[in-house]
């Protein structure tokens, strides 16, 4: 079998392509190559180039094309890296680019003889899913009109790319109906081995002080910022309920004090300084780790008692489905992402995204009755195992890309 060739496209480094990338490098029929913008990490066997847009989006540029212009500044960035493997000799044979910042753009111009995959995550709508999720931040036409020409990158690759996979069937759901034909439902999988439950498991975390050993009520929550779009400010609410009724409940949060999506606070603060000089919080009991490397995290993840995941309709987080691997208990948002995976009262809790009082209710529920409990974790863990585990899902993305 002649060898063969493949070119990853991504800004960050390894993303949803790394167990792909680990695999494929370990195999003598393929060559990887992994374009990215990121300088750090390394995966053994892949070769990573590095690109970076000759300039940022100019200041005068109409805001609603910004996006579109630096999607073009990548794209070319990537075709300037593009040209270089060629004239070294890499032609790939697969191109896999993630879809939205821009790094597939010009794929077919400079590999035309390519098969080029896209990862699609997200196509973006004013109406029916985030952007208009909270009545209190409505939109304006000019809100509508940026959000519209936002999706002009991810028109382009939908209809240049000869293969789409997206993670679930809500994301899909979100692309036009006419383009669906491309779309291949495919979640990236979670490493069911290493996210597994740990009974008894204490919380002890010395490279950041933090010992919760004698606590048995852990309440966590997980995420890459602190934002409405997670539901940040109305999981912090719950918390200031919670523990006005349970003294001996702590709550840990994972994840940088910053915004990954959506808008920031107008007068420059973060949401987790707002939060904290306007609710009444036993500081002493509310632990903030940032972010953590992944055994730590899974640490908290497998000494939860109660693991609280909000989301507005958007991207689904593998903080959730991560959680469920390793057997947390889950309270969480009743929005279209989440239940796609979660039954409420079978292998989870649901609550209303907006009222902080259903999720201190429902996590007191499950702390009242652990026992009682018990099956939802096993459910919740059968679940991911039976339909997201990537023992299962990997061998159908490398037949996907390859084959």
């Amino acid at each position: 079998m002649a060898l063969q060739r493949i070119l990853f496209l991504h800004p960050n480094f390894p993303a949803q392509f790394r167990h792909l990338a680990m695999v494929l490098a370990k195999s003598p029929k393929h060559q990887v190559v992994y374009g990215t913008a990121r300088e750090e990490g390394q995966i053994q066997g892949v070769q990573k180039i590095l690109y970076k847009p000759s300039r940022d989006v100019r200041p005068e540029t109409h805001h609603y094309v910004r996006p579109l212009e630096s999607a073009v500044l990548e794209g070319q960035a990537v075709y300037r890296i593009a040209q270089q493997l060629s004239e070294r000799g890499f032609v790939p044979d697969v191109v896999y680019a993630h879809s939205g910042w821009g790094p597939g753009l010009f794929v077919k111009d400079i590999f035309p003889k390519a098969k080029f995959c896209c990862f699609f995550e997200w196509y973006y709508h004013a109406h029916g899913t985030d952007a208009d999720f909270d009545p209190a931040d409505p939109l304006d036409a000019d809100a509508e009109a940026r959000i519209r020409i936002k999706n002009a990158p991810i028109l382009l690759d939908l209809a240049s790319c000869d293969y789409g996979l997206s993670p679930t069937q809500w994301q899909r759901h979100q692309f036009p109906p006419e383009f669906h034909s491309k779309i291949k439902v495919l979640h990236d999988g979670i490493d069911t081995e290493y996210f597994q439950p740990k009974p008894r498991a204490k919380l002890v975390l010395p490279d950041i002080n933090l010992d919760l050993s004698a606590v048995d009520e852990i309440v966590t929550y997980v995420a890459r910022g602190m934002e409405p779009y997670r539901g940040f400010p109305q999981f912090m609410e719950a918390i200031a309920l919670l523990q006005k009724q349970r003294p001996n409940c702590h709550a840990v949060v994972v994840g940088a004090d910053r915004v990954a999506y959506g808008k920031k606070l107008p007068n420059g603060k973060t949401y987790k300084q707002h939060m904290l000089e306007t609710l009444p919080l036993d500081r002493s009991r509310l632990h903030f780790t940032g972010r953590l490397p992944y055994s730590q995290y899974l640490q908290v993840l497998q000494a939860s008692s109660v693991h609280v995941y909000l989301t507005r309709p958007f991207v689904l987080s593998w903080s959730m489905l991560e959680s469920m691997s390793a057997g947390c208990l889950l309270v969480a948002s009743n929005t279209a992402p989440v239940t796609e995976v979660i039954k409420d009262g079978q292998n989870g809790l649901l609550v209303d995204f907006f009222s902080p009082q259903q999720v201190c209710d429902r996590i007191q529920e499950a702390l009242d009755h652990p026992d009682g409990m018990a099956e939802l974790r096993a459910n919740a863990r059968q679940t991911i195992q039976k339909t997201y585990d990537l023992a299962k899902l990997l061998p159908q993305h490398l037949d996907w890309l390859t084959r």
